[in-house]
């Protein structure tokens, strides 16, 4: 199989591993695998299977080889996916923890990964469900329809299934996933627009969240959530997270009382950063998590 190279070189810290996995959901990720200086990245491109093999050669440099029809695809969109697609504005020197988190992760990039639907999926399965039953459920879903990753990816690499193959599963697939018919339907219907939805990379931040917004089950969070990894929206808040609210603020203030709006408050002054700081400080800071949980699902006969 023949193998695409590619060598992105830029003039500011670039770090592969903690810019990819924001993409991925854990260490044992379909999509992202980090081993060292060594992060693997499989897809499903417009031009069909990838694998790509990033090697941090400096904090500078980053060589890539890629494997599949979307290995030139993505050759030519490779410093989008390391976040190097835009300009950053600095950090106002307002909180020393996100000052001393961005010394530490100098590198840190949003990706932009180009692929709206695959980013939307994971997010809408967790819609109001704790995280590591939706991680379990897509893993399921993943083994169920994915396709193996062209080249010599790590075993368990799986290419995300296709738009037509998520809208064509039928409803028992779903509910043995552990997948309720609310969440179910959103992505369904969101397969039924995925070319429009994959538009929303060509369009303006305001237009694109309005687009991703207009299909029935795509609310503020998950596009949100799809934006920051397809769309490379460096400015992304999740607004009406579970934990996200009272983390932020207590990161900033102390306060382990907050809520959204005293988060919005104390990240207005990062932008166009905040989905930045939000990250940095997801990298650094720690928090107990205190109060009622969600119901965990049995995945155990799954």
């Amino acid at each position: 199989m023949t193998v695409v190279e590619r060598r992105v070189r830029s003039a500011r810290p670039l770090d592969a591993a903690s810019t990819l996995r924001m993409i991925g959901r854990n260490r044992h990720d379909h999509a992202v695998r980090v081993d060292g200086a060594i992060v693997w990245y499989v897809a499903r491109t417009p031009e069909g299977p990838l694998t790509c093999r990033l090697e941090q050669m400096d904090e500078h440099v980053i060589d890539a080889q890629m494997w599949g029809a979307g290995a030139a695809w993505q050759a030519e969109h490779l410093p989008e996916l390391l976040g190097d697609h835009v300009e950053y504005a600095p950090l106002p020197r307002i909180h020393d923890v996100v000052h001393a988190a961005h010394r530490r992760f100098s590198g840190l990039r949003v990706p932009r990964t180009r692929r709206v639907f695959d980013a939307l999926v994971p997010a809408v399965l967790e819609q109001r469900v704790v995280g590591v039953d939706a991680i379990a459920s897509r893993r399921r879903l993943i083994r169920r329809l994915g396709d193996p990753a062209p080249g010599p990816a790590p075993d368990g690499m799986l290419v995300p299934p296709s738009a037509r193959a998520w809208e064509l599963l039928p409803s028992w697939e779903w509910h043995r996933a552990g997948v309720d018919s609310n969440r179910s339907r959103a992505i369904v219907r969101s397969a039924g627009h995925a070319v429009r939805l994959e538009e929303t990379v060509g369009m303006d931040r305001d237009a694109a969240y309005s687009r991703l917004t207009a299909v029935p089950g795509i609310g503020e969070w998950t596009a949100a959530e799809t934006a920051k990894v397809a769309l490379g929206d460096t400015d992304a808040v999740s607004v009406g997270d579970y934990h996200l609210g009272r983390f932020i603020v207590w990161a900033l203030s102390g306060n382990d009382d907050g809520d959204d709006d005293r988060m919005l408050e104390l990240l207005e002054p990062y932008r166009p950063m905040r989905q930045l700081v939000i990250r940095l400080l997801e990298l650094t800071v720690s928090m107990p998590r205190r109060g009622p949980r969600a119901p965990r699902v049995d995945h155990r006969r799954n």
